[in-house]
């Protein structure tokens, strides 16, 4: 399968590819190297905005253009043309041990973010955050789910299944979804990612309801059935791809962020692209991702 390189740039956690079909481009983010990047396809130039400390997760915003940005220290308003942030919300958690990490946007505009443990100093005890929600009329609200890692957010075709994935544990979790209340129902284990396959990281949708997720430490694309059964795997030229995210004016490119983040020097010199952003064909449709809040 031919895999091409969009963007060698050594990203230190390439994250949340995300297309906007509208403008024929796709957004994404370096968490570490804080900055919010749009690739323009026809032009190729990848324009950044740089972000004051680590950014999590994002969501587009219209009127004026920009996005709302989740970064260490809180929700806030960028906007495009001038670079400036407005805070939205306080981090709800004690920003030196955590961060935000993962977001996505269901069809109605509300933005799910989930939060990892991440601490500025060094410690040997995990602690768990709730995953919240957060629309512009309403502001942050907690979510019935707690964990050290979220990630893997996405929705099956139906928007009655939300998919969101505990990755230190390896499991990937099905909630049951009510996409008129935006509420969560009943958990069920999706999948666990055998122990010597990485972590389950980002992931994405098909037409079909399969759910396509990056594992993050096995250098390969994973597609599984809507009843979770493997389906296939795609090997990648990189050992932590962090999420995938369909595109193209046909939904049938796929776009996989990876990330460089604690590589040894002896694993960067023999994994040159790792940290690109990479484009393949791997097979099926994409469900646009809705990235927009309302």
């Amino acid at each position: 399968m031919k895999i091409e390189v969009v963007v060698n740039g050594g990203a230190t956690i390439g994250e949340s590819p995300t297309w906007a079909d509208d403008e024929n481009a796709l957004y994404w983010i370096d968490v570490k190297k804080p900055a919010l990047y749009r690739y323009d396809v026809a032009t190729t130039d990848n324009r950044s905005w740089l972000m004051p400390s680590d950014i999590g997760a994002f969501a587009l915003v219209h009127n004026p253009r920009g996005a709302v940005v989740a970064l260490r220290h809180g929700i806030f308003r960028l906007e495009f043309a001038s670079g400036s942030l407005r805070r939205l919300a306080q981090a709800p958690f004690d920003s030196t041990k955590f961060r935000f990490n993962e977001g996505a946007c269901d069809s109605a505009g509300r933005f799910w973010v989930g939060v990892m443990f991440d601490p500025l100093e060094s410690t040997t005890t995990p602690e768990e955050a709730p995953l919240h929600s957060f629309t512009l009329a309403d502001g942050l609200r907690p979510e019935p789910d707690v964990s050290d890692l979220h990630n893997g957010m996405a929705w099956s075709p139906d928007e009655k299944r939300f998919y969101l994935s505990h990755s230190q544990t390896k499991e990937v979790f099905a909630f049951a979804y009510d996409a008129a209340t935006g509420q969560l129902g009943r958990r069920d284990l999706f999948v666990r990612v055998e122990d010597n396959l990485g972590i389950p990281d980002g992931a994405a949708v098909d037409t079909q309801g399969g759910y396509w997720c990056a594992l993050h430490g096995a250098g390969r694309l994973r597609r599984y059935t809507a009843d979770g059964a493997v389906d296939r795997d795609i090997p990648l030229p990189v050992s932590q791809p962090t999420m995938c995210a369909f595109g193209g004016k046909a939904l049938d490119v796929m776009y996989v962020t990876s990330s460089t983040d604690k590589l040894t020097p002896e694993q960067r010199s023999s994994e040159p692209l790792a940290g690109s952003l990479l484009r393949l064909r791997p097979g099926g449709i994409g469900i646009v991702r809705p990235h927009s809040l309302l």
